[in-house]
C-alpha cells in the first residue's frame, strides 16, 4: 500500500514516527488543511514476481499469520493469502492475542497449525467488537481462498469506510455521512498516550513482544514431550534460533 497520507505532501505532513515492528512503519501525520491528526501504519512492499501463482515454499517464522492455503503443498493467490494476514493483525489489535493459538496451549505450534486449518477462533465476550467488524473478520478467516473477501470488496466494507478520510474514498463516494463536526479533535499527547496504553497486553494474554521474543523458544524441562512430537515430524523442522519452518 502506498498513499499520500503516508508521506509528506501538499496536504499531509509528518508530525513524528511512532515505531516499526513485523508489519511495517507507523507515522502520526497531520492534514495541512484541517489539522487533524491521524495514526498510520504502512508496508512497504519489494517487488514479487508472481503473487497471483505464488509457488510452495519453506515457510519461516511466526505461524501465527500464515493462511491456510500457504499450509497445503499446491499453488496460491498471494494476495489473497495476504489478506489473511491482515485479518490477523486487525484481530490483534482489537483482542491483544493471536486468534488461532489455543488457549490452553499458546506454544503448542502444531494445534495453532490445526486452528488455522480448521479456522477455530473465537472472540472473547470481555471485548466488545462492533458487530460490523465481527462481520468482516468472519469474512476473512475464511478457509477457501476463493471465497474469502478480496482488498476491493474490503474497501467497500461498512467498518471499512466509516470515518475513513473523504480523500481516501473513491471519488463516487460522498463524505457528508462520514463527517463528524462535533467531534473533538484528539491532540498529539492523546494519541500516543492511547498507543502507549494499546502496547501493553490485556490480562491474561501474551503480547506481541513476549511472543516474538520467547514464544517460538522451547523450554527444555517443560516441552520435552513437545520437541519429540516435532523431532519424529519429517514435514516439520525447528531451527536452533527457535524459528520454526514448516517444509511444503
Amino acid at each position: 500500500m502506498d498513499m499520500p497520507i503516508m508521506h509528506d505532501s501538499d496536504r499531509y505532513e509528518l508530525v513524528r514516527d511512532i515505531g516499526s515492528g513485523n508489519f511495517g512503519i507507523a507515522r502520526l501525520m497531520r492534514d495541512k488543511q484541517t489539522r487533524e491528526l491521524v495514526a498510520v501504519k504502512y508496508i512497504e512492499r519489494g517487488e514479487k514476481s508472481s503473487v497471483l501463482h505464488s509457488q510452495p515454499k519453506p515457510t519461516v517464522g511466526t505461524p501465527a499469520y500464515i493462511a491456510p492455503e500457504v499450509l497445503h503443498k499446491k499453488e496460491y493467490d498471494g494476495k489473497i493469502a495476504d489478506v489473511w494476514s491482515c485479518g490477523v493483525t486487525l484481530y490483534v489489535m482489537l483482542v491483544g492475542a493471536y486468534p488461532f493459538e489455543d488457549p490452553e496451549e499458546p506454544k503448542n505450534f502444531r494445534k495453532t497449525l490445526e486452528r488455522i486449518l480448521t479456522v477455530q477462533y473465537s472472540i472473547p465476550d470481555y471485548i466488545y467488537v462492533s458487530p460490523e467488524c465481527r462481520q468482516l473478520i468472519s469474512r476473512i478467516f475464511v478457509a477457501n481462498p476463493a471465497t474469502r473477501i478480496s482488498i476491493p470488496e474490503i474497501c467497500n466494507h461498512e467498518w471499512f469506510l466509516r470515518n475513513l478520510p473523504a480523500d481516501l474514498m473513491d471519488d463516487n463516494r460522498t463524505s457528508n455521512q462520514y463527517e463528524e463536526p462535533d467531534q473533538p479533535m484528539q491532540s498529539i499527547d492523546e494519541i500516543m498516550q492511547i498507543l502507549a496504553e494499546a502496547t501493553i497486553p490485556a490480562a491474561g494474554t501474551r503480547g506481541l513482544n513476549q511472543y516474538l521474543t520467547d514464544g517460538l523458544d522451547i523450554d527444555d524441562d517443560d516441552d520435552d514431550d513437545d520437541m519429540e512430537d516435532l523431532d519424529s515430524d519429517p514435514d516439520l523442522d525447528v531451527d536452533s534460533s527457535g524459528e520454526m519452518i514448516y517444509a511444503m
